[in-house]
């Protein structure tokens, strides 16, 4: 599409509505400079669409480094190690959510009991099939809430997968209790 006021080619479109009726002028940068539309200094196309999927704080919380060790999230990205234990505080925000993909959706390590434990006194026993009983409903409430979320953003191959993995939660609790 040409300039509206000289014959090169219009990069600059402006749609303005007056009185009722729509407006539009093409205009080349330098036109559209002396018009005063667009400035000289006008940001590259794909640095408009990082401030719009990236918000400006998130650049500055990327730089942002551990205090102890120095160690920078994008650093951690890289090489997959944290640097100290203060980097968990430091890139709580942007680790929480990796940790709890990583868990499938926990926030806390779950894992098995040592036998050691389970061949323990009656009352060592009932503690840990309590905090066993108790740590599967709580995994079964985190997958049903993300069945349910996984369902309302129509994910369908999600919901599937968690729903097949409550089933087999609900099974091995079944099975534990008879």
């Amino acid at each position: 599409m040409k300039c509206d006021q000289c014959d090169n080619e219009a990069t600059v479109h402006e749609v303005t509505v007056r009185e009722g009726e729509k407006v539009e002028r093409h205009l080349c940068e330098q036109c559209a400079v002396q018009v005063g539309i667009a400035s000289e200094s006008s940001q590259n196309p794909i640095e408009i669409l990082k401030m719009i999927v990236e918000p400006p704080g998130t650049r500055q919380a990327k730089a942002a480094a551990c205090p102890t060790c120095g160690l920078t999230f994008e650093d951690f990205r890289t090489g997959g190690l944290l640097g100290c234990a203060n980097c968990y505080e430091s890139f709580e925000a942007r680790l929480l959510p990796l940790i709890e993909r990583a868990h499938e959706g926990g926030l806390q390590h779950t894992g098995k009991i040592p036998t050691r434990l389970c061949g323990q006194a009656e009352t060592s026993k009932r503690r840990v099939l309590a905090a066993l009983i108790e740590e599967r409903a709580h995994r079964a409430a985190t997958i049903r809430k993300q069945l349910e979320d996984a369902v309302k953003s129509e994910q369908y191959e999600r919901a599937a997968q968690l729903r097949d993995a409550l089933q087999k939660l609900t099974q091995e609790q079944a099975a534990g209790d008879e």
